[in-house]
């Protein structure tokens, strides 16, 4: 568990892990192309649920910057939530949270007065170059989509 924060400039780290169809994604293959990464702590919640639906409604409007979703759920229960919902991106399944850690987004995380390690709602903007362009810690679900055109809009 980190308490390390990305910055700005800093270089995103690396990603490889399976999406919802099993392939595994790399974050170095969209390179020249900025990239959100979006971390949820679990598919199909109704927070989880409103962030991804939002990106998807805006991502005709965002050129071709991709977007990316990543929660602990495993392949089988990513592609029934973007099938449920028609995402149309890539849902990673980050079972180890490793790429969660690397990110500083795995941490405590309080519920109904139990404590628990989870996933911290999180987004980063990658620039075309692989380093990180905007860092939201403990973004809230509707946030998600605004930051993220208002950043594209800078």
């Amino acid at each position: 568990m980190s308490d390390a924060k990305l910055q700005t400039g800093d270089k995103a780290p690396a990603i490889a892990l399976k999406d919802q169809d099993g392939k595994t994604v790399r974050l170095s293959s969209f390179k020249g192309r900025k990239v959100l990464v979006y971390f949820y702590p679990k598919a199909d919640t109704p927070g989880c649920t409103q962030q991804s639906c939002n990106l998807r409604d805006i991502a005709g409007d965002i050129g071709d910057t991709a977007i990316i979703g990543i929660s602990p759920d495993v392949p089988e229960r990513q592609k029934r939530f973007d099938e449920k919902y028609g995402l149309g991106f890539p849902l990673l399944a980050d079972t180890e949270h490793a790429v969660a850690e690397a990110y500083g987004v795995w941490g405590e995380k309080k519920n109904y007065g139990r404590t628990y390690l989870g996933i911290i709602r999180s987004a980063f903007l990658i620039d075309e170059k692989g380093r990180i362009a905007e860092a939201w810690y403990k973004i809230s679900p509707k946030d998600t989509p605004t930051k993220l055109q208002q950043a594209l809009a800078g």
